[in-house]
């Protein structure tokens, strides 16, 4: 298992949520790691995007401002921490890894470049 979501939940409009994205086995700390999530009926959409090793985060129009991506390389985990959730933030969320590093935002967002996905973990909001 390379990659395990955790932290999904059915929250209120407005309160936050940190979701969590541990890694192990080829998945490694200097990998391009993302979050993604798909609602029903929707195609899935880059929320957001870390390279740790380069210092370089980036972030969906949508999110900015809202959603912070973070990495503990000792803890082999990222984090996606969710303010001021609004019902358009629910969907699946995924956590995602590729061992190439982005030099766009265009790029790291982009779902099929990434080649190691989790399961997934569940966010409601209403």
């Amino acid at each position: 298992v390379q990659l395990v979501e955790s932290g999904g939940g059915s929250m209120q409009a407005g309160e936050n949520l940190r979701l969590s994205c541990e890694f192990s086995g080829y998945v490694h700390a200097a990998f391009c790691m993302a979050w993604f999530r798909q609602g029903p009926g929707s195609e899935r959409e880059g929320v957001a995007a870390i390279d740790a090793g380069g210092g370089n985060t980036y972030y969906a129009a949508s999110v900015k401002g809202r959603f912070t991506i973070s990495q503990d390389n000792p803890k082999n985990t990222v984090y996606l921490q969710m303010d001021s959730l609004k019902p358009e933030d629910a969907g699946m969320y995924y956590c995602a890894a590729d061992p190439r590093i982005p030099i766009t935002a265009f790029q790291a967002l982009g779902h099929p470049r990434y080649r190691f996905w989790g399961r997934g973990t569940q966010v409601t909001v209403s």
